[in-house]
């Protein structure tokens, strides 16, 4: 069968291509064509786009490039046509794949959703499109099943394939490091508005830390996304900082650290699913700021936060997010025993109730039962 996958940020590429590992096992006929990134590339197929040219976040922001984004959804949908698939497979990113659902359905192709977009934060108003426009619904949180329903749509629920991915958790204390010295782990985000909005307070965080003789032994390293390179982060960092970047080894790196200070989005997850104390860290211009306010329905905005129904996390949003707050914060995580065995025990309970073995397979297999 011929599968066409759209994806638009770094989890959803990761997310995709274990899919289209998982369907190209189940279906050795199997043709990729996609929108994605680098991990759905390696994974095989034919790249129509990589997500990292348009990759937009926050109100102001996509208005300011309003233009270029609706040139690529027009491009993405004409291409998708003109392929052909047997269904169009599209994950989360709903500002742009809903459109996308819209046309592929006008145009007869079957449109299969994974990873729902997040009604449950951000409200109720797509649900009318994905009634319309989505033949078949797929969660990673079990229960979204529930929600959906109580909303007239079936959603199909395999697992939460992060928990695969992540493997082995971190344990009472961090792996050891390759040189011995004990690392921080820095998360900035996989999209430009959020390394800008991040990487000038984790320079600063830097300058502190050095001012504090207590933090001297420690290492901050940036788990590095591969659409940026050294020299683009570095370019929001004083030139004498002495940050790390790293590539490739995210989980690796989360294994190794104290601690972590993450951009809010699957990477908290990710982190908590491995064990690491984490503090969760974001913020936008402040239109857009202003503007989500409005929108968003939740009043914890951290996935480990919302799938344990407690703040175990402590998020620093917007005008808390300072250099001096991440400190605190840190300080907290590495040098108070009794917080970070609060947080170790939060993170077991997260990982048991994430634990589902083969979420990926047994969402191929689901996929293909369905279009066959």
């Amino acid at each position: 069968m011929r599968y066409y996958l759209i994806a638009g940020e770094a989890s959803g590429d990761l997310h995709g291509a274990a899919l289209m590992r998982a369907l190209a096992e189940k279906d050795p006929a199997s043709e990729f064509r996609y929108r994605g990134g680098d991990a759905m590339k390696a994974a095989g197929g034919t790249l129509f786009r990589h997500y990292g040219e348009s990759a937009v976040m926050g109100f102001a922001e996509v208005a300011a490039k309003a233009g270029r984004l609706l040139a690529d959804l027009r491009t993405t949908c004409e291409d998708a046509l003109s392929w052909k698939p047997d269904v169009l497979i599209l994950i989360d990113q709903p500002a742009f794949n809903l459109r996308v659902a819209r046309y592929a359905h006008r145009h007869g192709i079957r449109v299969f959703y994974y990873i729902a977009p997040k009604l449950w934060a951000r409200g109720e108003g797509r649900i009318r499109w994905i009634r319309r426009y989505v033949d078949e619904l797929f969660v990673i949180f079990p229960f979204e099943v529930e929600y959906f329903a109580k909303l007239g749509v079936k959603a199909h629920y395999y697992g939460n394939p992060l928990a695969d991915s992540v493997g082995e958790p971190q344990g009472d204390a961090p792996f050891p490091t390759p040189d011995g010295r004990p690392v921080i782990a820095l998360l900035p985000g996989s999209r430009r508005a959020e390394l800008k909005w991040m990487m000038p307070r984790l320079g600063q965080l830097e300058k502190l830390m050095e001012a504090s003789g207590k933090w001297s032994p420690y290492r901050l390293v940036i788990a590095g996304v591969d659409r940026f390179t050294q020299d683009e982060y570095a370019a929001f960092l004083p030139g004498d900082s002495r940050i790390e970047v790293r590539y490739g080894e995210t989980c690796d790196l989360l294994r190794e650290a104290t601690a972590a200070v993450v951009c809010s989005g699957t990477a908290s997850l990710e982190a908590a699913l491995v064990g690491v104390p984490q503090t969760v860290c974001y913020g936008f211009s402040r239109i857009t700021w202003l503007l989500a306010k409005l929108v968003v329905r939740i009043k914890d905005v951290s996935l480990p936060n919302i799938i344990l129904g407690r703040p175990a996390v402590r998020e620093l949003l917007q005008d808390d997010c300072t250099p001096e707050n991440i400190l605190k914060e840190l300080d907290s995580l590495v040098f108070d025993p009794a917080r970070r065995s609060a947080l170790k025990a939060d993170c077991a309970e997260l990982r048991q109730m994430m634990k589902n073995p083969g979420a990926a397979s047994r969402l191929a297999s689901g996929i293909i039962s369905l279009i066959v």
